[in-house]
């Protein structure tokens, strides 16, 4: 049986629907991250498994049990908020163990308990000091330590890195990572943000809309996304999109056929059933399967228009046929100016095809 399991979960304010029939199960000690862009409704899902949301419609198990009616306190869960929401007259110490003095524990216990989350935080020379004495990833270590001492069944964070800077925002994915691994306790947990997704997550759940578009590891999301809002989102850079028109099909082949394709139509493996001629699908091509050395079996013939210098790697913005913009990814710098005329190679089975209606192909 699932740890986490929330069936059929509908919420509306008044007649605004959020969430849309979402149902998904989550194993003891998984990390599954929630992704998708603002207003899609992962933050109310959060909410919701927290108690802190009422369900329109819907049912949350947690370990085998109901708790769709059960109030937060009762439902063993602890959730880090995108604000750290401490006490800024409080000490580092009495910030962690405050929820632990609500509950009535005994106070060699209380000191344990948070001299335990303060070492697997390495925040032990911190507990002294008051908030505004403490750096923005200091303050979400307090949070989270916060969190661990009550020891709950289940971890929520809710974009708790969004407040840090880039640098910060990387040494924190290491550390809750590492928290993960230690404690071995189900997280789920909100971003916006697909890289977090893609290096955080066992599992990712890809958010449009109140639905739920597609679950899977990071590798399969990337690899086999269902839709192209799922490979238009998961993925840095973002995939391409080219308005591509059916010429031919054969068995488990597709022929396409497209202005900047220098030397004529182009055959793709397709595992689907090929649409007919005449009709227009789009073609997925990720920058990083493009290449300006000439290694593939197609091609794009483009022009030079801007770089971004990366240092070791550079993303290249070319012109193709038709008005489109396309981002080559490619090591180092390129020798390239603008309106020099380049071909951005490839191979066809990297390529991914996708439906009038975005569905994969």
């Amino acid at each position: 049986m699932a740890f986490l399991r929330l069936q059929n979960i509908v919420k509306r304010y008044g007649d605004l629907p959020v969430l849309r029939d979402v149902s998904l199960e989550a194993e003891k000690g998984e990390f599954v991250v929630f992704v998708g862009p603002s207003g899609c409704g992962k933050s109310t899902l959060l909410r919701i498994i927290a108690g802190l949301e009422e369900t329109t419609d819907g049912q949350v198990f947690i370990d085998g049990a109901d708790v769709t009616d059960v109030e937060p306190a009762r439902r063993e869960v602890s959730m880090v908020f995108q604000s750290y929401a401490l006490f800024p007259h409080m000490s580092v110490r009495n910030n962690i163990a405050f929820g632990l003095k609500m509950s009535g524990m005994p106070k060699p216990q209380i000191e344990e308990a948070v001299a335990e989350a303060a070492r697997i935080l390495q925040i032990e020379p911190l507990l002294d000091r008051k908030p505004r004495q403490l750096s923005g990833g200091q303050r979400q270590r307090v949070a989270i330590g916060r969190a661990i001492v009550r020891q709950p069944k289940l971890f929520l964070f809710d974009e708790p890195l969004s407040n840090l800077d880039a640098e910060l925002r990387a040494q924190m994915r290491i550390e809750i990572a590492r928290l993960h691994r230690s404690l071995g306790v189900t997280m789920i947990f909100v971003t916006h943000d697909q890289v977090e997704a893609m290096t955080l997550a066992d599992r990712i759940v890809v958010l449009r809309a109140g639905r739920i578009e597609q679950v899977g590891t990071p590798s399969e999301l990337y690899a086999r996304p269902a839709n192209m809002f799922v490979a238009g989102f998961i993925g840095s850079p973002r995939m391409n999109f080219l308005d591509v028109e059916v010429v031919g099909s054969s068995q488990g082949a597709v022929t396409l056929v497209h202005p900047a394709f220098p030397d004529g139509p182009v055959s793709f493996p397709i595992s689907r059933p090929a649409p007919m001629a005449g009709e227009r699908v789009s073609l997925g091509l990720r920058p990083e399967q493009l290449n300006l050395e000439g290694r593939g079996r197609a091609s794009l013939a483009a022009t030079f228009d801007i770089a971004e210098n990366l240092g070791g790697t550079s993303h290249v913005y070319a012109q193709i046929a038709g008005g489109e913009t396309i981002n080559i990814a490619i090591p180092g710098q390129p020798r390239a100016t603008p309106g020099e005329r380049l071909l951005a190679s490839f191979d066809p089975q990297d390529a991914y095809l996708f439906d009038r209606d975005a569905q994969a192909l």
